[in-house]
């Protein structure tokens, strides 16, 4: 019988997780709680590569994912609460109960269904709430973004996207309406509205919102050090130039960053 390869290299890295949680000083003391922040930043470094569209990088950091992956589940083991096989058996189980269309007889026309039909499911492993299962500590952006997709799952939601637009555009009236007042908790909670309604809009264009912000940052940032780039070549600083010069250098920096 042929090993799969895959076996091979997951049984490999079971051994060295072993090797170093015996034998490591650092692997040692490491517990759920501490590796708990630097898997939130291994999650995010895996984003930046995706953003950049680095598929070495890409590999890197899921194999850095995988690697705590891992870790958790020997900590889990020496617990006696879970171990690899645990997790992996106990998502291939969910997996299985949630594409009842591929696993079971239920038909789907489209991947809408196959979404609402896994919301309806979670509903019924316990959950009381669709938005239940919405990290409370994800960034508001992203957290804002899932809502509107669980409640999509379960048909609340707009009928089209020029309804979201209708929206919009009455938000940014409430936000106006509240700037004339001048109340800062209004303004506040009128602008919050705003948002929410532009990221309802993405999802109907199909966008990620966080996705299409994050790109939007990376090239202000390409632009604006373009900037620092010509104002240093003429041995300046950046804080000796004046807004003109720098308006200048801005858009001149278009031409070279889409």
């Amino acid at each position: 019988m042929t090993i799969n390869k895959n076996q091979i290299a997951i049984d490999r890295l079971l051994t060295i997780m072993d090797e170093l949680r015996e034998k490591c000083p650092w692997d040692r003391k490491q517990t759920l709680e501490s590796l708990r922040h630097l898997t939130i930043e291994e999650v995010y470094e895996l984003s930046d590569a995706i953003i950049q569209q680095d598929l070495n990088n890409i590999k890197k950091e899921l194999g850095d994912i995988l690697l705590h992956i891992v870790f958790y589940a020997k900590i889990g083991r020496e617990l006696n609460a879970f171990d690899f096989a645990d997790i992996v058996n106990t998502l291939c189980d969910k997996l299985i109960l949630r594409h009842p269309h591929v696993f079971g007889d239920v038909k789907v026309a489209n991947s809408e269904e196959v979404k609402e039909n896994w919301e309806k499911i979670k509903l019924t492993e316990g959950r009381k709430s669709v938005l239940e299962g919405v990290p409370h500590s994800l960034p508001a952006m992203v957290k804002a973004f899932r809502m509107q997709e669980k409640v999509h799952g379960v048909g609340f939601d707009w009928n089209n996207s020029a309804e979201v637009v209708n929206k919009i555009k009455e938000e940014i009236s409430e936000l106006e309406t509240e700037l004339q007042k001048n109340d800062k908790q209004g303004i506040e909670n009128e602008f919050g509205d705003v948002l929410f309604a532009m990221i309802n809009y993405a999802r109907f264009l199909d966008i990620n919102p966080e996705d299409a912000l994050e790109r939007t940052n990376q090239k202000f940032i390409q632009r604006f050090q373009y900037i620092e780039n010509q104002i240093a070549a003429q041995n300046k600083h950046i804080t000796d130039a004046d807004t003109e010069l720098m308006n200048f250098y801005w858009e001149e920096s278009k031409k070279y960053i889409k």
